[in-house]
């Protein structure tokens, strides 16, 4: 689990530190693990300051998401509320993130990890600074670009890819939950929020959006790379037998 101070938090969520206190002075975040005198924030936090940032850019007051958060909490579990502000993403992240120390990502990169690069790795949050440190929000995302250089993809030209694939994945994911909100959601009006006692099947049609989302995507992908991969490198894969072929056989 990640943990941040408050100023990573902020940074993370897209706010501002005041802002972070000023919710939480509204109850609307629950308050950090103490040690010593560093106040320290986790994943739930962060999702629960998402979906806050969320409904208040959605118009909704303080009060209102309070009244929410509170209504849920009377009616259901303590496992059911982390669920309702897990549902923003913390608990599906399949990865953990990974420090990346200086000395592994010059070894992965090697000259090619330029300042230059770096920024655009920060910008693109395949890496994020916490301190002196570096981390990989997605280790596999990391160690993609990694296989893509040792394969001779310019880093550059790894990063710009990377930029494109999550603007096309936005989109994309975009069209699924979309949909999912113009059949389910919308026609409720744009004002409404639903009763405790609708709580927990409108918290089931959010949780199993994700799961829905990478399974399309997953399986629409492995498709796509089983039908590009052979139309892109076919001919140099011929060209390669072709070669193979023409080798005089091994003496014994």
């Amino acid at each position: 689990m990640a943990e941040y101070r408050i100023d990573e938090l902020a940074r993370a969520a897209g706010t501002s530190v005041r802002n972070v206190r000023v919710y939480q002075d509204r109850e609307l975040l629950e308050p950090p693990v103490r040690r010593g005198r560093t106040a320290i924030y986790g994943d739930g936090h962060l999702s629960r300051l998402r979906l806050v940032l969320n409904m208040l850019d959605r118009g909704y007051a303080f009060a209102q998401i309070k009244e929410m958060l509170d209504a849920w909490r009377r009616g259901h579990s303590l496992a059911d509320v982390l669920g309702l502000e897990e549902a923003t993403g913390a608990a599906w992240s399949h990865e953990a993130p990974a420090v990346v120390p200086m000395r592994e990502l010059v070894r992965m990169f090697g000259t090619q990890l330029t300042p230059a690069n770096i920024r655009r790795a920060l910008d693109l949050g395949i890496l994020e600074r916490r301190g002196a440190q570096f981390v990989a929000p997605s280790p596999r995302l990391l160690q993609a670009g990694h296989e893509l250089v040792r394969l001779d993809v310019p880093l550059a030209e790894a990063l710009a890819l990377a930029a494109e694939l999550q603007s096309e994945t936005d989109r994309i994911t975009g069209l699924l939950v979309g949909v999912v909100r113009k059949y389910v959601l919308d026609p409720k009006g744009a004002d409404w929020l639903p009763s405790g006692e609708e709580l927990p099947h409108y918290a089931d049609v959010i949780s199993r959006l994700h799961p829905l989302v990478m399974s399309a995507l997953s399986a629409a992908v492995d498709r796509s790379a089983r039908r590009v991969i052979p139309e892109i490198m076919g001919d140099r894969l011929i060209a390669l037998a072709e070669r193979a072929a023409e080798r005089p056989p091994l003496e014994p």
